[in-house]
């Protein structure tokens, strides 16, 4: 077999045919929209949806020449859930309200980020550099929301926002790739120690009392987001983000079963002692009930209202702005896969998650890929984090379980969420590049191009490997990511 034969291939022209597909989605569902509204192909329609195509067309270029082997799904899956969630706030806008056109806004921004974080970061495995300095960036993310004078106060019962002059941010929302990124250094660097044999309990092998220190820590971190800042949803994503990073990195399920046993233990103590946890397990367990339903603060109106409205649309729903899913409070924004699944019915939104499940997919197969223990646990703690807020978010809407703050990625309305999960997006590109391109076993030289480094080359030379050498993890990590 030739050299040329072997060489991977960039499948460039397959993304940009699959993007074409993705436009046409989401410039479709605007149209749909348009034409309800009686406003069919006017100024803004034409405007919002060039400024998309445009930007979406800037970020594969892009990939063409920083990214070529990145995987071609990824993009084009999140363009098309994007592009919905503009269709449907730009649907669900009150004569007045500008919700719309500032979803837009943070969609350009926060695509121009990822593309800035594609074209400066040369290789991911840089990131394994700030281990630490991304463990003091989360706790000063999550300080902030308490900090008197940049804090937004309590909205809507949390106190996870920041004001910057007339906008808000939620820094949380970014923490969480820095929480990513300080789990997967600490844990590829400190593997070997956390695996040191413990008491065995059954068929269960748990570690040492003194290796469960991050584990302590993380718990204790989300407790504190769950005190401080009364948010349930943002305390169950950082420490089940650490438990999944902590299994896939040692492959012993003691870990899940300490952290969830954790998890019911904190949550059971804190619907004791804080009255929001209480309200809001009672509104999932008493939902139709009527005293819960109409209560206010902590009612259940905004969940019956939802399932009314996803009930009301049926098999097929009842089309692109013809349902009410303005009469479900936060229709935009907690509720809009209550609002999708009114007018798009249960087909609809199964292609959602559908779409959903492919992005996870296609992370975890990134995971996959690489050949490093970094970016091995990064693909995977990113592609859940991504994951579990879907599962949050969906769970809580259809009352699987009681309803958090979460906003569901890249549909919902909110400008941190939206730049967040690109910034995921481009660092998810990044890992599939060097997992998908050419082999590489030669040491990374110092001063050296990751498109050097990529091009092939004499096998690396036996022997103890230079200090930025690309570290592979072992079978039983590899494993544990197959099983997710």
């Amino acid at each position: 077999m030739s050299h040329a034969e072997t060489m991977p291939k960039p499948r460039r022209n397959v993304e940009l045919l699959l993007l074409m597909l993705a436009l046409a989605v989401s410039i479709g569902a605007n149209a749909l929209i348009s034409i309800d509204d009686q406003n069919a192909f006017d100024t803004d329609f034409w405007f919002q949806s060039s400024l998309l195509a445009v930007a979406a067309l800037a970020f594969h270029v892009v990939l063409r020449i920083r990214a070529k082997y990145a995987d071609p799904v990824i993009l084009p899956l999140v363009v098309a859930l994007n592009g919905l969630g503009l269709a449907m706030i730009h649907r669900l806008d009150a004569p007045g309200e500008d919700t719309g056109n500032n979803q837009m806004r943070w969609t350009l921004i926060a695509m121009a980020v990822a593309i800035a974080v594609i074209w400066l970061l040369k290789d991911h495995r840089i990131l394994r550099r700030f281990t630490y300095i991304s463990l003091a960036v989360s706790a000063l993310l999550l300080i902030l929301p308490l900090i008197p004078g940049i804090s937004a106060g309590e909205i809507l019962g949390a106190r996870v926002w920041i004001r910057l002059g007339p906008m808000t941010f939620q820094p949380g929302e970014v923490a969480k790739i820095t929480l990513a990124i300080f789990f997967a250094g600490y844990l590829s660097s400190n593997r070997d120690l956390i695996m040191l044999a413990g008491r065995k309990i059954g068929p269960l092998q748990f570690p040492r009392f003194k290796d469960m220190g991050p584990m302590i820590t993380a718990w204790l971190v989300s407790i504190g987001v769950l005190i401080f800042q009364r948010d349930l949803g943002s305390s169950v994503l950082f420490f089940g983000l650490f438990i999944v990073m902590i299994y896939v990195a040692t492959s012993r399920i003691s870990w899940v079963v300490i952290g969830v046993s954790l998890i019911l233990g904190g949550g059971f103590v804190a619907s004791q002692v804080f009255s929001h946890v209480a309200l809001r397990i009672d509104s999932w367990l008493n939902a139709f009930t009527e005293e819960v339903f109409g209560r206010s603060p902590g009612g259940s109106g905004q969940i019956v209202e939802g399932l009314f409205g996803m009930a009301s649309g049926g098999l097929v729903g009842t089309g692109l702005g013809q349902g009410r899913p303005n009469l479900v409070p936060f229709a935009n924004s907690d509720m809009i896969i209550a609002s999708f699944g009114e007018e798009l019915g249960l087909i609809g939104l199964f292609a959602i998650v559908m779409m959903y499940l492919l992005l996870f997919t296609r992370g975890f197969r990134a995971a996959l890929g690489t050949r490093d223990a970094f970016g091995k646990l990064l693909a995977c703690g990113l592609s859940f984090a991504v994951a579990l807020q879907c599962f949050v978010v969906i769970g809580g809407v259809t009352r699987l379980i009681p309803l958090t703050g979460l906003t569901t990625p890249f549909l919902a309305a909110g400008g941190s969420s939206l730049l967040a999960n690109w910034i995921i997006v481009g660092l998810l590109l990044m890992i599939s590049h060097t997992a998908r391109g050419p082999v590489d076993t030669t040491p990374m030289q110092p001063g050296r191009t990751p498109e050097a480094q990529r091009a092939p080359g004499p096998p690396a030379a036996t022997g103890r490997p230079g200090k930025n050498a690309t570290q592979t993890l072992p079978d039983a990590p590899t494993e544990a990511v197959k099983q997710l």
